[in-house]
């Protein structure tokens, strides 16, 4: 546990260093802000598919649950930033447990199919109510909306060290699971259902609180990208905010604690990149995946 520990706090403090030292461009330092929330993000899709082997096509459910009640309740109810953080747990935990009640009594290709389905539902809900989601246009959450006990959070380096401060609490979180007797249930679960079965485990349960901690992670991290970048439209709702997780927790190594972040720096400088060589960018970032999945299973 030391030396994981070690690890992670050393890890934490390149990134803090960077920006102490001034290495960032102005370019590279929002794009980190990004990369970081968007990585906790990754690892609350981690808990979910590295540790506990349950593939969801869902995930942006979780994201823009976070991301809308907090969105919405500062945008129509003039909540705080504290406020409206708390809220979006609260409903990311509520909306995670009914969907993993509800998509637990499938299995295999069929919960990955359930959750796709689910996440669907709450893209076009967003779209069908559009006189109070905005749709697909989205809203500006307004720069006086977002200080936080005098912090104004649109600051481009009180940004980056909220989101800093974001996925370390979410890996933390991530490396206290993984070293408990949870985790290690989890990922008993994740080789062998039937045998952590056999051993008096409650398989189902244990499943359901995978979902319920994954999709209170992610909501949080939804809410906070809401909040730090001022911006909540219906495509972070849909499929691809599904599948960008799943190719981050992949090119990562899935069940690593850093893997997400790893996967989600080298995903969003290749779409970065790519995009500036061809409109049809995705094929790149079809082709590293193939080569990761060929070359390189654990990430």
């Amino acid at each position: 546990m030391r030396k994981d520990l070690i690890l992670h706090l050393s890890a934490l403090s390149v990134l803090l260093l960077l920006e102490l030292l001034g290495v960032f461009s102005d370019y590279h330092q929002g794009n980190f802000a990004r990369i970081l929330v968007l990585a906790a993000y990754g690892v609350g899709y981690n808990i979910l598919f590295g540790y506990t082997g349950l593939l969801s096509l869902g995930h942006a459910l979780f994201f823009s649950a976070g991301l809308y009640a907090s969105g919405l309740s500062i945008y129509h109810l003039d909540y705080d930033i504290g406020q409206s953080i708390i809220l979006a747990i609260g409903i990311s935990a509520f909306v995670s447990s009914l969907i993993g009640f509800l998509a637990l009594r499938t299995i295999g290709v069929s919960f990955m199919i359930v959750t796709l389905m689910f996440s669907q539902i709450a893209y076009l809900s967003i779209l069908y109510f559009g006189s109070i989601t905005r749709g697909d246009e989205g809203f500006v959450i307004q720069q006086s909306s977002r200080v936080f006990f005098s912090l104004d959070l649109s600051n481009p380096t009180i940004r980056y060290y909220s989101a800093l401060l974001i996925f370390s609490l979410c890996i933390f979180v991530n490396l206290w699971i993984a070293k408990s007797s949870f985790g290690r249930v989890l990922v008993a679960i994740r080789e062998n259902s039937d045998r952590a079965l056999m051993l008096g485990y409650n398989v189902q349960s244990y499943k359901l609180l995978s979902i319920i901690i994954s999709g209170t992670i992610s909501g949080f991290a939804g809410a906070c990208y809401g909040i730090l970048f001022g911006y909540v439209g219906a495509s972070f709702a849909a499929v691809s905010y599904s599948i960008f997780p799943l190719l981050w927790v992949l090119i990562g190594g899935a069940g690593t604690v850093l893997g997400p972040l790893v996967g989600t720096i080298f995903m969003f400088y290749l779409i970065d990149y790519a995009s500036d060589i061809t409109d049809a960018y995705m094929i790149i970032v079809g082709l590293s995946l193939l080569i990761v999945t060929l070359f390189a299973r654990r990430g």
